[in-house]
């Protein structure tokens, strides 16, 4: 795959998930919805570092860190969502941290942080039309 091929693998595959994240909410699977969200995120910030020739993609799902390997410049409010984000993705996958999860996975709860994960997918794509 050449660069631009590849950076539209990541960004089709966020969007395979962003579709699959909004239809988990529907259905009320708001822990999945969440884990799939975090997904959305990762993803795209990958299609980044494609885009900033970063030669070896860290295979971590920390936000942060891989927001930083992508050269992406983030402020301490966009540093502290990227961490709850990718919470998510340990919470829904390890049995330790799932029973208290999905206890906090309400509407109100997934509502709020879906509608962060849609800000931040946003501004993502932004940054990979640059």
């Amino acid at each position: 795959m050449n660069k631009i091929e590849y950076i539209q693998y990541w960004i089709d595959s966020a969007e395979i998930d962003f579709k699959a994240m909004k239809n988990l909410f529907k259905s009320k699977d708001y822990v999945w919805a969440l884990f799939l969200g975090h997904l959305v995120i990762e993803k795209l910030i990958k299609a980044i570092a494609v885009k900033n020739n970063v030669q070896s993609i860290p295979k971590i799902h920390d936000l942060n860190k891989l927001a930083k390997k992508a050269g992406l410049e983030i402020g301490a409010q966009l540093a502290d969502e990227l961490d709850v984000i990718t919470s998510f993705n340990i919470e829904a996958r390890y049995p330790d941290y799932k029973n208290e999860f999905y206890k906090r996975c309400n509407y109100q709860f997934t509502k709020k942080h879906i509608n962060k994960i849609l800000e931040i997918r946003l501004w993502l794509l932004n940054q990979i039309k640059k």
